[in-house]
Parts: structure tokens; C-alpha cells; sequence
């Protein structure tokens, strides 16, 4: 009898274990995940008060009369865009390579800081497959260009985390190109305009 037991319980264990392999395999290779974003350089969209912000960063009008707010990191040649709500908070956070080749002699190291990634790490420069890897099939994937570039629009609506996310978050990345794949060349994150 005990001989039955523990064949039974050794062959239990050993389907469990077979299932917990396949899940694992279809999550390697590619099935659909999903993990929603709350943060972009230190802001939660829709949260984080425009008072903190403005005590964080030297931001300034991206021009006159609009409430647009820009700051433009010199060490690494990013550009940080905020867009403010009514009620005093944070409605969207862009950070975007500027391309202006005008970076100063500072270390690196020295800005790059948190704040330039998501609260998953993603980050300018990162590789398109880090975005999949991240943040699993986009709700939307599409050709888009910026500055004459040609890039890929990956589009990811959170609506399905609940109301207490950040509700859509685009990653604009460079085309594959000879072989070499796309890399993140600007992020958006927005709370729900509604």
C-alpha cells in the first residue's frame, strides 16, 4: 500500500512539474504577459502634485503661453517634457532623445539618474526586444517617423490594470535595420485624459 502511495505522489509531482515547465516555455517564448507601468522619470501621471516636480527639475515653458513644461539634460542629451492637469498634477511625462549634439563634458553617470526610465527600468537606448520582454504585446504596433526617421510606434493601453494606473504608455523605437534591432528612442506615459 505505501509502495501505491508514493508512486502516486511521485507521479503527481511529476505533472505538476511537466505543467510548470510548459508555462514556463510559453512565457520564454513569447506568450502574451502583460505588466502595467506606474512611473516615468520619478512621476506617476495623474498622482505626482506639479509642485514636486517643479522643485526636482529646473523645468520651463516649452513656449509662451503654453502649459507645456520642458527641461533639457545636457550630460546626455535628453529632453524631459511634462504636461500639466487643471487640478495641479502631473497629466503626461515624455523623455526623448534631443539629437542636438550638443552634450557637455559631464560624467554620464552624474545625470543618469532614475529618473530617465520607467518604474520596469526601460530606458532610452534600450532595445525594442526589452520593451516586449517588459511589457509583453503592445495593444497596437505601428510605422510612425519623427524628424524624417522612420520608427515603429509600440502603443500599450493599461485600462485593464484599473483605474489607479497611468491608462496608455507609447515607446517610440528605431526601425530594425541591417539586422541590428530597434532601440528606444522616446517614452511616453499619460494618465487617463477623461
Amino acid at each position: 500500500m505505501r509502495y501505491w502511495v508514493s508512486v502516486s505522489l511521485l507521479a503527481f509531482a511529476l505533472v505538476g512539474l511537466g505543467a510548470q515547465d510548459k508555462t514556463h516555455a510559453a512565457r520564454q517564448g513569447g506568450a502574451a504577459h502583460r505588466r502595467n507601468e506606474l512611473t516615468l522619470a520619478g512621476m506617476r501621471p495623474g498622482r505626482t502634485a506639479m509642485a514636486k516636480v517643479l522643485r526636482q527639475y529646473p523645468l520651463k515653458p516649452t513656449e509662451k503661453g503654453s502649459a507645456a513644461l520642458a527641461w533639457h539634460d545636457e550630460c546626455v542629451d535628453y529632453d524631459l517634457f511634462v504636461d500639466p492637469e487643471k487640478n495641479g498634477k502631473v497629466q503626461s511625462v515624455r523623455v526623448t532623445e534631443a539629437n542636438s549634439g550638443n552634450i557637455s563634458e559631464c560624467e554620464r553617470s552624474k545625470s543618469f539618474k532614475p529618473w530617465w526610465v520607467t518604474g520596469n527600468q526601460l530606458a532610452l537606448e534600450n532595445s525594442i526586444s526589452r520593451v516586449l520582454d517588459i511589457y509583453g504585446k503592445p495593444t497596437s504596433r505601428s510605422p510612425s517617423t519623427k524628424g524624417g526617421q522612420q520608427l515603429e510606434l509600440l502603443y500599450y493601453a493599461f485600462d485593464w490594470a484599473g483605474p489607479d494606473v497611468p491608462q496608455v504608455m507609447e515607446v517610440l523605437c528605431t526601425a530594425e535595420k541591417d539586422g541590428k534591432p530597434g532601440r528606444v528612442v522616446e517614452i511616453t506615459l499619460a494618465a487617463p485624459s477623461l
